[in-house]
């Protein structure tokens, strides 16, 4: 996070008085002047201070004191400003909208006028796609394990279970053609709700296919996951069947039953700001490292956690179980995000979502302006929905459920997989496509079979390899 000359230690004023400052309705609606004042990193910890007061607010149904914490927050913080700024702009918006929630009819007049644009939609993706050289390192693992699982095959049927990319596709198809023996006829199933979608990607990979020269088919199942007929994907004798899930199964988990975890990071006696609030100047995610001097350190869920019972997980296991019944040869799970934001109670899946998300928007500090329009567009198109569906979200509702990648590891084993370890040849080269954008923070590392992509030390998502387990 950029700094303001001057800030101030760990030990500065601002911390001092957080252990003693409760935020009471007494402080009207006016800040104190020096807020004002504050430099980058004291206003950051300031900011983090009232998140965590508001959301505590909330949870406690105290609202005007959540009033209260909103409007200093409105003071200090910014879409357009540093990266702490920017996340409290959306914290803040996503408590709101929980608040306004408690009356139904006003949600629904305030959002009423909101469309969802197909365009839009688009474009935040492509977006998503060029900022973040993750995402194409994710792609290179799974095309990697494909053609590896594929070898020798003459008939290839891929699954997409998210099928509004073709960008994932281009480079199998251009590796399949050099291929010893010959390419195979690949034919692919693109699964989204949006019907131009997938004639868009059909278009373009038709194109790539017949200017290869590889038989090729598509075929568009337009359908939620959640509504998946299996039948409609047409899995044939004698196909080699690889799956790909791209950001996907998290969406299954909206069935989880929150009340399975009882755990508070917090306790009963409020929160324990000395545990979330140690500094690292050189990120706004360094200012959610805990401090190992209060009984635990790393991330917000190295705490163990009690194992989900199979009862609570039934969309997911159900999902699973006819995804085996394929018998595919490979399913490949491509970038979940490594974070915890199912089960938890909201004050600890806040605490979660600020790690996850200093961590994202600390990528595009680091290589984006700040004034940048298509920047502004994904942080408030993407990342301020999924933080808002995070926090201001139950139920059904709340689709951005993330687990780490343990979670999914237990869930995919438990579901009659078996883990295929990526080869040290797609580890390659997704190293070296990171090494082109010229930034040490991001790495690769690979853990147990799969591959963790890190933004410095904080794990941003997973890509993992699994065959039925016979």
């Amino acid at each position: 996070m950029d700094q303001d000359d001057g800030s101030s230690s760990a030990t500065s004023w601002p911390l001092q008085l957080f252990s003693k400052m409760s935020l009471p309705p007494s402080l009207g609606g006016s800040p104190y002047p020096w807020l004002r004042e504050l430099k980058s990193e004291e206003r950051g910890l300031y900011l983090i201070h009232l998140l965590l007061a508001c959301a505590n607010y909330v949870s406690s149904g105290s609202l005007s004191n959540a009033n209260v914490a909103l409007d200093q927050i409105s003071q200090l913080s910014s879409m357009n400003g540093d990266t702490m700024q920017r996340i409290a702009a959306y914290f803040a918006e996503a408590l709101a909208d929980r608040i306004i929630k408690s009356w139904p009819g006003l949600h629904r007049a305030l959002n009423s006028t909101r469309v969802s644009i197909l365009s839009d939609e688009m474009l935040v993706k492509k977006l998503f796609f060029e900022m973040f050289p993750f995402l194409k390192a994710g792609f290179v693992l799974a095309n990697q394990a494909i053609i590896e699982a594929m070898e020798g095959e003459k008939m290839v049927h891929v699954i997409d279970l998210c099928g509004s990319e073709p960008s994932q596709w281009i480079p199998l198809l251009q590796a399949l053609s050099a291929r010893s023996g010959g390419p195979p006829h690949l034919r692919i199933t693109g699964i989204h709700p949006e019907k131009p979608v997938l004639d868009g990607m059909a278009k373009r990979l038709a194109e790539e296919a017949e200017k290869l020269d590889i038989p090729f088919q598509f075929n568009p199942v337009v359908s939620t996951l959640d509504s998946l007929d299996f039948d409609t994907l047409r899995v044939k004798t004698g196909e080699a069947l690889a799956i790909s899930s791209f950001l996907q199964f998290h969406t299954l988990l909206a069935s989880d039953d929150e009340s399975t975890r009882k755990r508070s990071l917090f306790g009963s006696n409020g929160i324990h700001l000395q545990k979330l609030l140690q500094m690292n100047r050189s990120s706004s995610g360094g200012l959610l490292e805990k401090d190992p001097a209060n009984g635990y350190s790393g991330s917000p869920d190295s705490t163990s956690s009690p194992p989900l019972t199979a009862s609570c997980h039934s969309k997911i296991e159900s999902f699973l179980s006819n995804l085996r019944g394929l018998s595919p040869k490979l399913v490949v799970v491509v970038m979940e995000q490594d974070s915890n934001h199912n089960g938890l109670p909201l004050m600890e899946r806040l605490t979660e979502a600020l790690y996850s998300y200093a961590a994202m928007f600390d990528c595009l500090e680091s290589t984006v302006p700040r004034t940048s329009v298509e920047r502004l567009k994904l942080e408030k198109m993407m990342f301020g929905e999924e933080i808002k569906n995070i926090i201001a979200c139950e139920g059904a509702e709340r689709k951005e459920r993330h687990e780490r990648l343990e979670k999914w590891a237990w869930r995919l084993d438990t579901g009659g997989f078996k883990n295929v370890p990526l080869s040290y040849l797609s580890l390659l080269q997704a190293r070296m496509l990171l090494q082109v954008y010229n930034c040490d923070s991001y790495r690769i590392k690979e853990e147990n079979g799969c591959a963790v992509i890190y933004w410095q030390d904080r794990s941003l998502f997973s890509v993992s390899a699994w065959t039925s387990r016979k």
